[in-house]
C-alpha cells in the first residue's frame, strides 16, 4: 500500500507541474482497485498535487528575479501595475488552479510574488476540492457508499 501511495504522490505531484501529465487515471484506477480508503487517497493526491504547483510557484518567482517581464518587453510601471491588480484580484483565479491548461496560474503567482500563505490556502482548496469531486463522482460511478472503498 505505502509504495501504491508514494507512486499517486508522485503522479499528482507531476501532474501539478509544468509537466504534461493527467493524474486523474491513477486516482480513479486506485480508487477503482481499493488500495487505500477514499479519504487516504484524497489526502495524498491533494499533498502531491499541492507541493507540485510550488514547483510552479518556484519557476515564476525565479524566472521573474531574472527580470522575465523585460525579456516579455514589459517596462517596469506595466509590471507593477499587473502586479498590484493580480494582488487584488487575479490571485483569486488560483481557485482554478485545479484545472489542467490553468494550472500555469501558479507559476505567474510566483513571479507576482503573491503572498505564501495566500497562495497555499487558495491552492490547497482547489486541489483538495478537485479530488473530493472526483472520489465522490468514482464512488457514485461504482455504486458504492462514501465510507467503503471497492471490493
Amino acid at each position: 500500500m505505502i509504495a501504491s501511495l508514494a507512486a499517486l504522490f508522485a503522479a499528482t505531484f507531476l501532474a501539478a507541474t509544468v509537466f504534461p501529465f493527467q493524474s486523474e487515471v491513477v486516482f480513479v484506477a486506485m480508487q477503482a482497485a481499493a488500495v487505500a480508503p477514499l479519504t487516504t487517497l484524497i489526502v495524498v493526491a491533494s499533498l502531491g498535487n499541492t507541493f507540485g504547483a510550488f514547483v510552479n510557484y518556484w519557476i515564476g518567482a525565479r524566472l521573474e528575479d531574472h527580470g522575465a517581464h523585460r525579456w516579455l518587453r514589459i517596462d517596469d510601471a506595466k509590471f507593477a501595475k499587473a502586479r498590484r491588480w493580480w494582488l487584488r484580484w487575479g490571485v483569486w483565479s488560483l481557485l482554478m488552479s485545479w484545472a489542467p491548461v490553468l494550472g500555469w496560474f501558479t507559476v505567474v503567482a510566483g513571479a507576482m510574488r503573491t503572498p505564501i500563505w495566500q497562495f497555499t490556502l487558495l491552492v490547497t482548496i482547489a486541489k483538495t476540492g478537485r479530488f473530493v469531486f472526483l472520489g465522490l463522482i468514482t464512488q457514485y460511478a461504482l455504486g458504492l457508499d462514501w465510507g467503503r472503498s471497492p471490493p
